[in-house]
C-alpha cells in the first residue's frame, strides 16, 4: 500500500549529508519542556543527523502552534495535524474544519495524533470513538496519512480503521508497545509500526525486544516522543532527563540489536520508509 496523498515537500534539507539523515517521526516539539531552546533541540538533531523532525500535533492549538513553528524551519520540520484522545472531550463544530485549514498550509504531512485511550479516558469513550472516526475520515477526504495512537483499547481500536479506513490511507500506529496478537493485528491490517526508546527499557520494554523482529523492514518506523520516554539505557543521562530527537540513533541501535540487522540498514530502511509515507522528498 503506497501513499498517494498529493502534497510531495522536497525542500533541501541544509546541512546534513542525505545519504546519513534519520527521520524522527514524532517529537512532541511544542511542549512546554522545549519552550527555553526549542531552536537549539532542531539544531543539535541535525548535527546528529536526526533531520528532517515531524512534530506532535495533539489538539487544533497544539497543531495550528506545531505548523506555525514547522514553516520557519522548511525542509526541516513538518507537523502532523489532528486531536489526541485525550482531548476528544474538547472537540466541537469547529475542530475539522481547523484540522482541513492547518492541512493546506504547507507544512503538515499526516492528520493526527488520533486515536483511543482506554488507559487513562481522559474523554469520554464515546466522544472519543467519535472524533476518532471523524479523523480517519478526514484523513481520507485529504488524502492524508493517518498518525495513531492506541493504549488499552485495541479491540475497539481496529474496529474501527476496519470499518472506517480505506486500503489506500497509510497509516502509522505510533508509539507502539502492545501484545504479539495486537501487533500481529495490524501488520494484517497493512498498518505501519511506529517504535520509541521504550524498546531500551529492560523492564517495561522486554516483550518489545523479542517483537521487534516481526515488524517488516517495510513497515517500521522510529520515533523519540520526545520529551517523553528517554531511553532508559542512555550513558550519560541527559540531567534534565528529557529526550531529544539527537537519541534517536540510540533507539535505532536498540532496534537494529534487536532485528539482527546493521544499525546502518535499520536507519537508511526507516528512513526511506517514512519518507514515502509522509511525503517527504529529499533533494
Amino acid at each position: 500500500m503506497t501513499n498517494t496523498h498529493p502534497n510531495h515537500h522536497s525542500h533541501p534539507t541544509a546541512g546534513s549529508d542525505k545519504t546519513n539523515r534519520t527521520i524522527d517521526i514524532g517529537i512532541n516539539l511544542m511542549h512546554r519542556s522545549f519552550g527555553g531552546d526549542r531552536d537549539q533541540i532542531v539544531q543539535t538533531a541535525l548535527e546528529a543527523g536526526v533531520t528532517p523532525l515531524i512534530i506532535t500535533g495533539t489538539s487544533v492549538r497544539s497543531s495550528e502552534a506545531a505548523a506555525d513553528y514547522a514553516r520557519k524551519h522548511p525542509g526541516r520540520l513538518y507537523t502532523t495535524a489532528g486531536v489526541h484522545p485525550h482531548d476528544a472531550k474538547s472537540c466541537g463544530g469547529r475542530t475539522l474544519q481547523s484540522l482541513r485549514d492547518l492541512a493546506a498550509g504547507g507544512s503538515v504531512v499526516a492528520i493526527g495524533e488520533c486515536g483511543l485511550d482506554y488507559n487513562r479516558d481522559f474523554s469520554p469513550r464515546d466522544m472519543q470513538l467519535e472524533w476518532f472516526t471523524k479523523q480517519v475520515e478526514l484523513a481520507e477526504e485529504l488524502e492524508l496519512p493517518l498518525f495513531l495512537h492506541e493504549r488499552d483499547a485495541h479491540e475497539d481500536f481496529a474496529r474501527i480503521l476496519r470499518r472506517v479506513k480505506p486500503p489506500g490511507v497509510p497509516a502509522v500506529v505510533h508509539c507502539f508497545t502492545g501484545s504479539e496478537q495486537e501487533l500481529r493485528a495490524y501488520l494484517e491490517m497493512d498498518l505501519y509500526i511506529g517504535i520509541t526508546g521504550w524498546i531500551c527499557d529492560e523492564r517495561r520494554g522486554k516483550h518489545l525486544r523479542s517483537l521487534v523482529k516481526l515488524i517488516p523492514p517495510e513497515r517500521l518506523m522510529i520515533e523519540t516522543d520526545a520529551p517523553f520516554l528517554t531511553p532508559r539505557d542512555l550513558v550519560p543521562k541527559p540531567k534534565d532527563g528529557r529526550n531529544e530527537p539527537r537519541f534517536l540513533p540510540h533507539i535505532a541501535a536498540a532496534v537494529a540489536q534487536c532485528a539482527g540487522r546493521s544499525v546502518d540498514e535499520v536507519m537508511r530502511q526507516t528512513t526511506e520508509t517514512a519518507k514515502e509515507f509522509f511525503g517527504i522528498g529529499f533533494e
